[in-house]
């Protein structure tokens, strides 16, 4: 069978607007997939620079591809389980910034360059004042960025047409801000001229992002029978849902160089993008942390499982619905059809997502995810919300336990075992408090202020309303006590 290559891809050469720290699955299968969409649809007409900004690793499978690959989304499109493939040919070249420096360095000399994405993890953008300017390259990806801005502000002697766009997709708040910041110490650092400092505040643009879509990455188990079925060997094939947003933040409006969504593509272009944060915290992420831990208690598996239950599905979308939705303050449809399209990807029957997977560090998910529609919900309507109240009851009778074994408190389910992930201290109040009488178990944990940030115990009827939820979970089991809430 036939490898993947250029001349399968039938790729087109086009000039290189994109250099992308990270070459992982995430960007392959989001930006460099969109990139690809623009480009055939004649909205962009760029290729992209893969940028390997860490030592360990090998590009091998990409030359051996001539970095030509697939990306097959797979889920519920229009009501129906399909599988929709696409050969990306957006991306032109692959380049080890260790192995080979002279060739990453002479990217930021390109004329056409325009663009900077970056995914290197949230421990990525951090500053670290051991960073050298004399390294090639410095150790940090900030380093390594500042360091390239640098060639590129010499080469074109501070020309302020010739600055560059970051759209950094990092799993932290305000990346964009975040990693400016980083850059603007290393300048200080490492003594940079002011002309530097100025261009690099000026002519260049560091944009916030927000993205979303499940990438499930290279498909082990599942491969030769994909090639069979798209009739050649793919050995960095990408496998995701169909869902995608990009939501892209920034001080100067970029949409026209940047045209994505002219091809039809899920990207937002706004100057706040707080809003679709909390959107996505509170309706995806919040619904995950609300059912997982009492499904799991129900005896589901998996998030598919769950969703196929009615009493989960229903307890979800009476959450979602009745509970989340009116505490935010996007337009209701937005809102409303955000929350269908996280539903349909619950439903996805390529995805099996672990219940216990989404279980790990509950304490800290709930404080940030589900809290905020609590105490929003409290606020507007002056009385509890009935599903996110019984949450907290779930999350205490799943953190249930008395012994600690490999950094893990032990849980029962039928008799069965499994294993609660958290942060020791969470962990320890749990193991020391779990078997107490239901009252003192709940106000000891609704007062810690370091789980909550605030003492809940002061929220009106709270300690009563979890007791009596926890009580009934106790004796009478997770399902019966959960269907009294709908």
């Amino acid at each position: 069978m036939e490898r993947m290559n250029k001349a399968l891809s039938g790729k087109k050469e086009r000039p290189v607007k994109v250099v992308q720290f990270g070459e992982g699955n995430f960007l392959r299968g989001f930006v460099d997939y969109m990139i690809d969409i623009a480009n055939e649809s004649g909205k962009f007409n760029g290729d992209i620079v893969l940028i390997k900004p860490i030592e360990f690793g090998s590009l091998d499978m990409f030359h051996e591809q001539d970095c030509q690959y697939t990306v097959s989304l797979r889920g519920i499109v229009d009501g129906e389980p399909k599988v929709l493939n696409r050969v990306v040919t957006s991306v032109a070249d692959v380049v080890d910034t260790y192995r080979e420096y002279d060739k990453y360095n002479d990217l930021a000399k390109l004329d056409t360059l325009r663009f900077v994405v970056s995914n290197t993890t949230e421990a990525g953008i951090v500053f670290n004042p051991e960073d050298k300017f004399e390294l090639n390259p410095p150790m940090t990806f900030p380093g390594k960025l500042t360091k390239f801005l640098y060639t590129r502000y010499t080469h074109f002697n501070g020309a302020m047409d010739k600055g560059l766009v970051m759209l950094p997709v990092e799993l932290i708040d305000d990346n964009g801000i975040m990693l400016k910041k980083c850059v603007m110490q290393l300048i200080e650092l490492w003594g940079l001229e002011d002309g530097f400092k100025k261009w690099v505040d000026e002519a260049c643009v560091f944009t916030s992002t927000l993205v979303d879509r499940i990438i499930t990455g290279y498909p082990k188990d599942e491969a030769e029978s994909i090639w069979e079925s798209l009739g050649y060997e793919d050995r960095i094939l990408v496998t995701g849902e169909p869902f995608a947003l990009w939501v892209i933040e920034s001080a100067k409006d970029i949409s026209r160089e940047f045209p994505l969504p002219d091809a039809g593509l899920p990207v937002i272009f706004t100057d706040d993008q707080k809003p679709y944060k909390q959107r996505k915290v509170r309706i995806l992420n919040g619904a995950h942390t609300s059912f997982v831990l009492a499904s799991y208690l129900a005896g589901n598996d998996i998030v598919l499982e769950s969703m196929q239950d009615d009493d989960i599905r229903n307890f979800m979308m009476k959450t979602i619905f009745d509970e989340v939705i009116p505490t935010l303050t996007l337009p209701e449809k937005e809102l409303k059809d955000f929350a269908e399209a996280v539903i349909t990807r619950f439903n996805n029957p390529y995805v099996k997502h672990a219940l216990l997977s989404i279980s790990l560090n509950s304490v800290s998910k709930w404080r940030a995810r589900c809290l905020p529609s609590l105490l929003g919900y409290v606020e507007k309507y002056g009385k509890l919300p009935v599903h996110l109240t019984f949450s907290i009851a779930a999350l205490m009778a799943f953190y249930t336990g008395n012994e600690i074994r490999e950094k893990a408190l032990i849980g029962h389910r039928n008799g069965e075992e499994y294993k609660i992930m958290d942060d020791m201290q969470v962990l320890e109040f749990f193991k020391e408090n779990s078997g107490k009488d239901t009252r003192t178990f709940v106000e000891g944990y609704l007062s810690n202020e370091a789980f909550h940030g605030q003492d809940l115990t002061k929220v009106a009827g709270l300690s009563d309303a979890v007791c009596g939820y926890l009580d009934d979970i106790k004796a009478n089991g997770m399902r019966a006590a959960l269907c009294r809430t709908l």
